[in-house]
């Protein structure tokens, strides 16, 4: 597939990549940074440690304290945020356009000379501490942390967080460590877009990023096994089931295929799983399925609560929607899934803060940018049996699951 003739793609020699996309009907700018040194690359003595320092890098950088650093930014009318994946940590921000120069400048500054300052560490440490204490208070992102930590293989499903005992221990010392080696241009991806110029951003990251020296980390090795099913016991008036099973990643010729397949499960209240399991038989209020994806592995994962009494049953008829997704799928069901994917596909085009997400995840999932058309194109290309075809290859089985309540539940494979 060939790129798409808007969007600017220039990789420097230190290996890492800009992307730019030009959107002269607006007057706004985001950009995403995406740097190889995820929560998979934590040591395995220190769970948290990506996270601990993408709170603190935000706490002074350059020539600014933190205070500074903050007046800066928000003089700036910059919308950021920080995230911590598995794979990857993101910054990312969004701004007039005007201002997206001065943010860049102020963005090197972060990535390559932060403080790290230790009077801060046990704040960020603090912070992290009352998201995993947190969890045990949600019983849904609870269940659904343990499904991805036994269905993947470690470190692919680790909780970004980590642990509390991996966070109590961490020094500032292993912060600095951290950064210093994960930080680098190999493999970094920055996207813009927004009204914007591409070749004036090429001269300006080369400005900023050009003489930053690659040293990339070993690449990461997943385990041979994954932990797999499991139960939390804990009394609850709602038994929380969380499953996950095998599926392509977005490199896979079946990618639409199977995100076909997932939305006649779980796309909107005429989805199989809703009619069938939450209107036809009153077992739950929640229940959804939705397709996930690391570079080289996806997943369909789903989550359902009911009572207690009815939480068997309730597991029982959900894998059986899923099992009898391979009868067949029907044209009204895959109009119905067409339009849902479309309407995401227009709104991934609504706002530059989504576009220069959708070129980040891009380039690192496919290497390459999809063009709106390509996508169109094979959305409007689905067919019943190319959802089916895929499911014979990849049928919903070896199911992952786990449980959070009074007592376990039987998972019939079969």
């Amino acid at each position: 597939m060939s790129q798409p003739p808007d969007v600017f793609t220039y990789t420097f020699p230190n290996r890492l990549t800009l992307l730019v996309e030009r959107m002269p009907h607006v007057r706004s700018a985001a950009f995403a940074f995406a740097l190889p040194a995820g929560c998979a690359y934590d040591p395995p003595a220190q769970p948290g440690l990506a996270s601990i320092l993408t709170d603190l890098i935000v706490r002074g950088a350059g020539d600014r304290d933190s205070r500074a650093l903050t007046d800066a930014l928000d003089g700036l009318g910059i919308d950021r945020s920080e995230s911590v994946g598995v794979m990857q940590l993101g910054f990312s921000g969004s701004m007039l356009a005007r201002n997206l120069p001065a943010a860049l400048d102020i963005y090197a500054d972060i990535l390559r000379r932060p403080h790290l300052p230790e009077q801060e560490l046990d704040a960020a440490k603090s912070l992290a501490l009352q998201d995993i204490q947190g969890l045990e208070d949600e019983p849904q992102a609870k269940v659904m942390t343990e499904l991805r930590q036994r269905h993947y293989p470690d470190p692919l499903g680790r909780y970004h967080r980590g642990t509390e005992a991996g966070v109590s221990a961490i020094t500032i010392e292993q912060v600095r460590v951290y950064h210093q080696r994960h930080f680098q241009p190999d493999g970094v991806i920055l996207a813009i877009a927004g009204d914007v110029e591409s070749n004036a951003l090429r001269d300006q990251v080369a400005r900023l990023f050009g003489d930053w020296k690659p040293n990339p980390p070993p690449a990461v090795q997943p385990a041979r096994n994954r932990v797999g099913s499991g139960h939390i016991r804990r009394e609850l008036d709602q038994t929380q089931i969380g499953l996950a099973y095998e599926s392509v990643p977005m490199k896979h010729p079946d990618y639409y295929a199977a995100r076909g397949a997932v939305g006649v499960l779980s796309e909107g209240m005429s989805s199989r799983l809703f009619a069938e399991v939450r209107e036809k038989y009153g077992l739950c209020y929640a229940i959804g399925a939705r397709h996930d994806m690391l570079k080289d592995r996806g997943a369909v994962v789903g989550y359902t609560a009911g009572r207690p009494e009815v939480a068997q049953e309730l597991i029982d008829r959900t894998l059986h929607e899923l099992r009898r997704l391979a009868d067949g799928v029907t044209d009204e069901e895959l109009q119905r899934v067409k339009a849902g994917l479309k309407s995401a596909l227009i709104m991934r085009q609504e706002s530059t803060t989504a576009r220069a997400g959708v070129l980040a995840s891009d380039w690192y999932l496919l290497d390459r940018v999809r063009s709106n058309s390509e996508i169109q194109a094979a959305i409007d290309g689905l067919t019943p049996t190319m959802i089916l075809d895929h499911l014979h290859h990849y049928p919903p089985k070896n199911f992952t699951v786990v449980t959070l309540g009074s007592e376990p539940l039987n998972v019939n494979e079969n």
